[in-house]
């Protein structure tokens, strides 16, 4: 009825013409076309709008930074952006096997495999017999200037006998931190990365422009699969606040009427009941309220630090805290448990949700590591849809005003010591080998914005000198952190062990140096704002592809509007960033916090369903699941470049977006490494004719 009878026939004759051939073509052209997509090119010799000694300036320290980077996640075998180090392949003298990472193999699992792993039923905590632990071995343990050292006999003054370990050393490390510094600040460079980040923020608007109405169309040709149903992480969680207020409040109330006389504190000497605690202030499960608990964050704590962390109080009692969100207290930190366990038990019912929630190990005593272990196994505290990370808050100043420690040397023992100890004789910390085995590894926390009084130098104290009470940078407590990491790996790695990677928060506030650390040690950062302001720095995360978890709610409160979040620029740009919740307890209203982040961020930026569920894919991939885990979640090749690696089935994420983001990166770093080469190239022929010259005189 809407076409001519001419032009109906025509199509017609073509579809009996063509039955045979649409009918035979293969899956592999149809993927190919279902890829295919209006491409953005820029034509002419210059390509960057700059002049060619300014690329060639930029590229080299550029590729100088990325060369860094690898190094030392190599060192600590973190993981590496895989398309990155392709291209730095053809400028290193080093075969791309050998520069320090291991790839992980790739699962065989089918590619119609079920997306639900089947996990055993059997819980792990379960087998925590130390008879069924891995052999002890009798080596030695001793902190050396602030990094663990290892000894294959318990002799500790036999130089022969140490295990050759490697760590970063301290002058090489502050060398390449300089260098860093010196190149974020450089003119020529910064206005060079700022037109490679403005250049990819146009190409990305004129790519959904040409291209919006094909993606949503591939993801409408999926079946089952949607945003609903894919997996995500909240990869920015702290466990102490992950359960939202009214949960909180809800809890607190039943454990006022079923647990009245339970012993849950101890009062200078004195035992206290829950009742008793209560009787103190004056209040009874009918007079609580949200609004008396008072753990919500406004508009009050904006810029201010002190007064967000004091939120962490209900009713502004640190007692409550001690009582109900701590591992280490009178009840051993059951009441925490539970809510936990509920929490987990949120996640597992909404199926596609999973966290990865932090514990905090501040570094006081050398039994704390053990204590923990202990609550997570007594108390069962675990989920398939949760991993742990173990976040160190940066308090040393305040340990040292209390006399709690002697030097900072005393705190990093504190922190890793057990954790060889535990790798070294499992059977002798069953617990803690069983807990490490779902920990995926460290974080870094504290108010970023305090002022520094110290600069991290050669000039520095060593940590068994820092006696002063002054807290030490925040690059001196990164640097030290990845040290023992990376010896830790390395012991862990002989033993068959898994490892762990770094995670810290950076770049939420304070000097712009901190995420120079962040992009020489860790795997991944959280919050990242300021490479807002810091171009360099932030097209070189874009190149390294480093994971970057952000929670605009919580900044909304802290630091940073909501309208100003730089997240939509990353996410325009290639950045990989993913979405977090930080603090449900304190930002959060909804049983489904991190559904809640999405939704706020869907409606302010007006994200599409592709912007969401490569955002949700993006929260899987910097997450510490295991590589079996990810691989039904995301796919069995997922580890490909590229949309080979894409399974849109699984992700919901169009191949067309795969396939740009691919170009994209791969596009720049051609950019950077031709630039390079053709310099060398240069100079190789100049190097050959002045020896032809030379030896023609001769002659």
């Amino acid at each position: 009825q809407t076409v001519s009878p001419a032009t109906f026939c025509t199509h017609r004759l073509f579809k009996e013409q063509n039955e045979d051939l649409v009918d035979h073509v293969p899956k592999e052209r149809e993927a190919l076309l279902e890829r295919e997509f209006q491409r953005v090119t820029i034509s002419g010799e210059e390509k960057c709008g700059v002049p060619f000694t300014d690329l060639l300036d930029a590229a080299k320290s550029v590729v100088k930074a990325l060369f860094l980077r690898e190094k030392y996640m190599g060192l600590s075998m973190q993981s590496f952006c895989k398309t990155t180090a392709r291209y730095l392949q053809d400028l290193s003298e080093k075969p791309l096997e050998t520069r320090g990472y291991e790839e992980v193999p790739e699962t065989p699992v089918a590619a119609d495999a079920p997306v639900h792993p089947p996990f055993a039923e059997q819980h792990p905590y379960e087998t925590c017999d130390p008879q069924t632990m891995p052999a002890d071995l009798g080596f030695g343990l001793k902190m050396v200037d602030g990094v663990v050292h290892v000894y294959t006999k318990q002799d500790l003054t036999d130089k022969s006998t140490e295990l050759d370990l490697p760590y970063p050393d301290l002058q090489e490390f502050i060398a390449d931190m300089n260098f860093l510094m010196a190149l974020i600040i450089n003119g020529p460079i910064k206005s060079f990365c700022y037109r490679r980040l403005q250049y990819l923020s146009s190409k990305f608007q004129m790519h959904v422009l040409l291209n919006e109405m094909k993606e949503l169309a591939a993801q409408k040709k999926v079946p089952h699969r949607d945003f609903y149903n894919i997996r995500k992480v909240d990869t920015h969680i702290h466990a102490s606040s992950c359960m939202n207020q009214k949960h909180l409040l809800r809890f607190i109330k039943r454990a006022m009427k079923k647990h009245l006389d339970e012993i849950v504190h101890v009062e200078k000497g004195k035992e206290q009941t829950l009742k008793e605690v209560f009787e103190t202030m004056n209040l009874t499960a009918y007079d609580l309220s949200v609004d008396t608990l008072d753990v919500h964050a406004d508009r009050n704590t904006f810029h201010r630090f002190d007064k967000f962390n004091a939120k962490y109080n209900p009713i502004g009692e640190s007692i409550l805290r001690e009582i109900f969100i701590k591992t280490d207290n009178r009840v051993s930190g059951k009441y925490f448990a539970h809510i936990i366990k509920e929490v987990m038990s949120d996640l597992e019912e909404s199926k596609y949700q999973n966290a990865e929630l932090r514990l905090s190990i501040y570094g006081r005593s050398r039994d704390e590591w053990d204590k923990l272990a202990r609550w997570a196994v007594n108390h069962r505290v675990h989920s398939n849809n949760v991993r742990w990370l173990v976040q160190v808050p940066r308090l040393f100043d305040v340990y040292r005003t209390k006399k709690q420690l002697a030097n900072f040397q005393e705190m990093l023992e504190n922190i890793f010591l057990p954790l060889y100890e535990a790798t070294i004789h499992p059977a002798q910390h069953p617990e803690l080998h069983l807990f490490l085995e779902h920990v995926d590894g460290f974080d870094s926390v504290d108010d970023e914005s305090k002022p520094e009084h110290h600069i991290f130098n050669l000039d520095s104290p060593l940590p068994g000198n820092w006696v002063e009470e002054d807290n030490p940078p925040y690059s001196y407590y990164l640097y030290y952190m990845y040290a023992n990491m990376t010896v830790l790996n390395h012991l862990r790695r002989k033993r068959g062990f898994h490892t762990f990677v770094l995670r810290p928060h950076c770049g939420e506030a304070g000097p712009i140096h901190h995420l120079v650390s962040g992009f020489m040690v860790s795997e991944n950062i959280s919050h990242g704002l300021l490479l807002r302001k810091a171009p360099v720095l932030q097209y070189l995360y874009y190149l390294a592809q480093i994971g970057i978890a952000m929670s605009p709610l919580s900044n909304n409160s802290l630091f940073l509007s909501y309208h100003r979040n730089p997240l939509p620029e990353y996410l325009s740009r290639g950045l990989m960033v993913s979405l977090s919740t930080d603090d449900p307890l304190q930002f959060h209203f909804t049983k489904e916090p991190l559904m809640e982040e999405y939704s706020i961020a869907t409606q302010v930026w007006k994200l599409s369903s592709c912007d969401m569920c490569e955002l949700a894919r993006n929260s899987v991939l910097m997450s510490g699941f295991s590589h079996k885990v990810k691989s039904y979640w995301l796919g069995p090749h997922y580890l490909k470049e590229g949309p080979e690696g894409n399974d849109i089935r699984r992700t919901n994420v169009p191949d067309i977006r795969v396939s740009y983001r691919f170009e994209t990166l791969c596009q720049e770093l051609t950019l950077i490494t031709q630039a390079v080469q053709s310099e060398e190239l240069e100079t190789i022929q100049e190097e050959d004719a002045l020896t032809i010259t030379s030896n023609l005189a001769t002659h």
